[in-house]
């Protein structure tokens, strides 16, 4: 690897050592075994590097999210089903106790946004981003092909949920919400928009 992929690689291994309050510039050299100008040089700062580092680690969990639906994948259940909602909210919820290090990185973000003043910038810019990589997971359509309506209110929607459960699991695993909870209550929020009396289930 060049001195940029080291650089990357390093700053991964330290954001989930020490986290972004702790890690240094010196600790990424030290970890990826560069030098202090070459983080300038390649990424402009050290909160640049650590903010795409920690976008890579979110990259990485999408792995998992995600069996290739978006890109055209075989799922059992239909695009936008009910079905389809709750079989992605089990993929990401089954991922959450090994993901538990990179959701704690997104916490200390909120917890310490004063002291990360140029990470939280960033970070919002790279949020866009995360909205529109998750929709394809619930719709089936590729990323690409997107509408920036469809990111800002569908996109939005699934990230806020995505925010509420890993504060969730973080906080007391055994009690967090699951997937089949998550869907039944969209379900009945559906219904009840719907003006339909009846149990959601009938």
């Amino acid at each position: 690897m060049g001195h940029r992929e080291d650089l990357l690689e390093g700053a991964r291994r330290c954001l989930l050592d020490k986290g972004f309050v702790r890690t240094t510039a010196r600790d990424i050299v030290k970890e990826s075994g560069t030098n202090l100008a070459s983080i300038g040089y390649h990424y402009g700062s050290k909160d640049a590097l650590l903010v795409q580092a920690y976008v890579s680690l979110i990259e990485g969990l999408g792995d998992t999210f995600d069996p290739g639906w978006g890109a055209g994948g075989d799922s059992s259940s239909a695009p936008r089903s009910l079905e389809r909602f709750q079989e992605v909210w089990a993929n990401i919820i089954r991922s959450m106790p090994e993901a538990r290090g990179v959701w704690m990185l997104s916490l200390e973000v909120i917890l310490y946004a004063d002291r990360l003043q140029e990470v939280r910038s960033l970070l919002a810019v790279a949020q866009e981003q995360g909205r529109a990589g998750i929709v394809p997971m619930f719709t089936g359509v590729p990323e690409s092909e997107l509408d920036k309506e469809t990111v800002e209110s569908e996109g939005r929607f699934y990230q806020t949920l995505l925010n509420g459960l890993m504060v969730q699991w973080l906080f007391d695993p055994p009690s967090a919400t699951g997937a089949e909870q998550l869907t039944e209550g969209l379900r009945r929020v559906i219904a009840g928009a719907a003006g339909d009396p009846r149990d959601p289930r009938d």
